[in-house]
């Protein structure tokens, strides 16, 4: 299914490159707000250079993370084909994860390497992460965080049919407390330690300060192992919501022929 997946979004891979655009152009304009920002004093625990690292590193972390699984299930669901799933000796989950990997893989050829070369050699900012085998790592659990927390809210179209209020919400609270915006060191002390305990930052503020080699929030300073073990227990609690959530929804599912 990846491999699947892979050919055919292929077909269409001038609206991937088009998105090559989006990640620069967003960076651009954080470049020239923080360096103004930066230009009346220091800010926070960051310095300038880090900053600038920290956003073009979230900016090619979110081509690799990226998922619409929530949109997916919650189409299904409400047109009744989901049907066609659940009549077949495949796990929906799997199917779903094994497009996103497909997906991802053309992202990273169309969107990733080109971004990555006009961030290197045409902006020349220092895109080489401080621990790779490290960054991978995380960069994988962000991946699975991404795809297990938008199943959820996929499952949701079991019990409201329309999801579309509860991804929008989530997408509203996830560019805010993931640290795409904003850095999250920069937030009041209440609210980044808060941020242990919900899903946002392990998908892109962890990878980002993985990339960068430190990690601090909230007061704790932890070693990258330490905060990848974290992320990593994080991945393991939203799959066990994931289980729950999708045993819970096929007992509810009903549809003609089923």
């Amino acid at each position: 299914m990846a491999f699947v997946t892979f050919k055919e979004w292929g077909a269409y891979r001038s609206h991937s490159l088009v998105s090559v655009l989006v990640g620069p152009v967003f960076f651009l304009v954080q470049y020239f707000i923080w360096t103004a920002v930066f230009h009346a004093g220091p800010v926070g625990v960051m310095e300038l250079d880090e900053v600038i690292r920290y956003f073009a590193a979230t900016a090619l972390i979110g081509y690799l993370v990226m998922d619409f699984a929530d949109w997916n299930l919650s189409m299904l669901v409400r047109t009744g084909r989901f049907l066609t799933f659940a009549l077949r000796p495949l796990d929906h989950r799997f199917f779903a994860l094994s497009q996103k990997v497909g997906h991802r893989l053309l992202g990273f050829l169309v969107e990733f390497l080109p971004c990555w070369l006009i961030f290197m050699f045409l902006l020349g900012i220092d895109m080489r992460p401080a621990y790779f085998g490290w960054m991978v790592l995380s960069v994988g659990l962000a991946f699975l965080m991404n795809f297990y927390v938008h199943y959820c809210i996929g499952l949701a179209s079991f019990w409201v049919v329309q999801s579309g209020g509860i991804r929008s919400v989530y997408s509203l609270l996830g560019g805010i407390f993931s640290g795409v915006l904003i850095p999250l060191t920069f937030f009041p002390m209440a609210l980044q330690r808060v941020q242990f305990f919900l899903p946002f930052q392990y998908t892109s503020f962890v990878p980002a300060m993985v990339f960068l080699g430190e990690f601090q929030l909230g007061g704790v300073e932890m070693s990258i192992p330490g905060i990848v073990g974290v992320q990593a227990l994080a991945v393991a609690v939203a799959f066990l919501l994931a289980e729950l959530l999708n045993t819970l929804a096929i007992k509810r599912f009903t549809a003609v022929g089923a």
